[in-house]
């Protein structure tokens, strides 16, 4: 949704590098190229003002002149501020100290509240609460139908006595949800609310209605975030006539420019809580000013790459995985490779995974035009293959190569790429696991006797190598014949092993005579 800003702001920063001092000059043209990338962004121009005139007048200060990196200096306050007009600070849920806590959605027609209500009801599942939705929308046809079915995906109860489709009264069946809660312990009430094509007396009529019946702890503003400038004067609208707590943004996944984002928090007054960015019920999550500013400014969201991580991944069996690659042993199999793909596969598609790191604005067309049908088609591959190939990919030979391809339903010359890649892949992993940086990356040389860089030819040891089996006895069997005839490994001064008389070592040195006064 940010691309063209993120873009915008890159390029005006691109300009700044360099420079050992910003000049009057410099700082007025940086503020007017972020003004232009605010307003095309759609941002709401009292907030583009704030916004430019702020940066504007922290540049000219003591942080930016004093600073040894001006542009650095000119990116961190420009982050600070977008943080600011975000919100500042991560909202959270209030919850009722005694009783059900009761979370009345409001908005217009089409903003999604019906699925976010369902979203929303498994987020609080997650965080070990017992969630109720009530279907209290009974003006849009099927509206109470559509949340029967996305409770039912996310395992929530729904309470519907009306059939809705223009008939019942919402406020009685709000009222009753509440008496329900507390009957069947559910901790968490969640009213969806009808809404409207736009703003009319009646609407919010019904909303004051609701929300004076349930006497809600937490009201949300639920607002499509792909309607630009009129989002922020829906948002007004609301505020005025009904009220609310906080604001929820939907479709973040939009390509639309974004600016109601930017703009919502400044103009009303209230935070952003929760964002929805994707179909997927687990699209959704906690609104944070900061994260979403460091994407603007393509610095990545890191934190919460992490913390989807954590919910997704096992970490016994990560933990098992990363001990195989330390181990350097070529332990680290395709079978744990597989494993470790399944589990990626449950944070999103790739194209939001890699959208997180920092720096990827660049690639931003590649990112988008992935094919997430390579993944597939690398675990076809990878389920053709028997338990002893997987487990060593070595024994994998010509006639093998070709009936994986033909089980698969994909070419050799497919297999024989993913065998060449896992095994540089699992070089590298074992590299970077060690400390040794990234062999022939530029700026990332590799640690002494990582193997970095070009060699000459070295002679070969004790003749041919000798093939591993493909038994996983005799495999074993061989492991152990080879680690009985090693040399045992030579000691730091040279010498062939047992213990060192260090003293007598000292001797052998020669050292001046009065090279002792160094050494106290």
């Amino acid at each position: 949704m940010f691309a063209t800003l993120s873009d915008r702001l890159a390029d005006t920063f691109k300009n700044l590098r360099g420079k050992g001092k910003l000049s009057e000059a410099d700082i007025d043209a940086t503020a007017r190229e972020i003004r232009i990338a605010l307003l095309e962004a759609d941002v709401a121009l009292p907030v583009v003002k704030e916004f430019v005139g702020a940066v504007k007048e922290r540049a000219r200060g003591e942080e930016v002149s004093g600073a040894l990196n001006p542009a650095q200096q000119i990116v961190k306050i420009v982050n600070e501020e977008l943080v600011t007009i975000l919100g500042g600070e991560t909202r959270r849920l209030r919850f009722a100290k005694t009783g059900p806590t009761v979370i009345m959605l409001a908005g217009l027609q089409g903003a999604g509240k019906t699925t976010l209500a369902a979203k929303l009801a498994l987020w609080l599942k997650e965080q070990k609460k017992t969630p109720l939705l009530v279907a209290a929308d009974l003006q849009r046809p099927n509206a109470v139908t559509q949340l029967k079915v996305n409770g039912e995906r996310v395992g929530v109860p729904v309470f519907a006595p009306q059939p809705g489709n223009g008939i019942g009264n919402p406020v009685e069946v709000a009222r009753a949800a509440i008496e329900e809660a507390k009957r069947s312990l559910h901790d968490v009430v969640i009213v969806d609310t009808a809404g409207r094509l736009g703003i009319d007396a009646d609407l919010m009529q019904q909303a004051k209605d609701i929300r004076d019946a349930v006497n809600p702890d937490e009201v949300l503003f639920v607002v499509d975030a792909m309607i630009g400038q009129d989002a922020v004067n829906t948002a007004q609208a609301f505020l005025d006539g009904v009220g609310y707590d906080a604001v929820v943004l939907t479709k973040l996944d939009g390509d639309a420019r974004g600016g109601a984002a930017l703009s919502i928090a400044s103009v009303t007054g209230k935070p952003v809580m929760f964002a929805s960015n994707g179909e997927k019920m687990t699209d959704f999550d906690l609104f944070h000013p900061d994260r979403m500013a460091s994407r603007i400014l393509d610095m990545g969201d890191v934190m919460s790459l992490i913390e989807q991580a954590e919910k997704a991944f096992d970490a016994e069996q990560s933990a098992k995985a990363a001990e195989k690659l330390l181990s350097g042993q070529g332990d680290f199999t395709l079978e744990d490779f597989m494993d470790q793909m399944k589990q990626l596969r449950k944070l999103g598609s790739m194209s939001k995974i890699l959208g997180m790191l920092p720096g990827m604005g660049q690639f931003r067309d590649q990112i988008e035009n992935f094919d997430e049908r390579e993944l597939d088609r690398i675990q076809a591959i990878v389920s053709s293959m028997t338990p002893a190939e997987r487990q060593n990919p070595k024994i994998i030979d010509g006639s093998r190569r070709a009936r994986i391809a033909k089980g698969s339903g994909t070419q050799v010359n497919d297999v024989n790429q993913l065998v060449d890649r896992f095994f540089a892949a699992r070089k590298m992993m074992q590299q970077m696991a060690k400390g040794g940086g990234m062999p022939g990356m530029p700026g990332m040389p590799p640690m002494p006797g990582m193997g970095g860089g070009k060699k000459g030819k070295q002679p070969k040891k004790g003749g041919k190598s000798k093939r591993t089996s493909g038994n996983p006895a005799k495999a074993a069997a061989q492991k152990k014949e080879i680690a009985a005839k090693a040399p045992a490994a030579p000691n730091p001064f040279g010498l062939p092993g047992g213990d060192i008389d260090y003293e007598k070592a000292a001797e052998q040195l020669n050292l001046p005579k009065d090279f002792s006064k160094f050494l106290k």
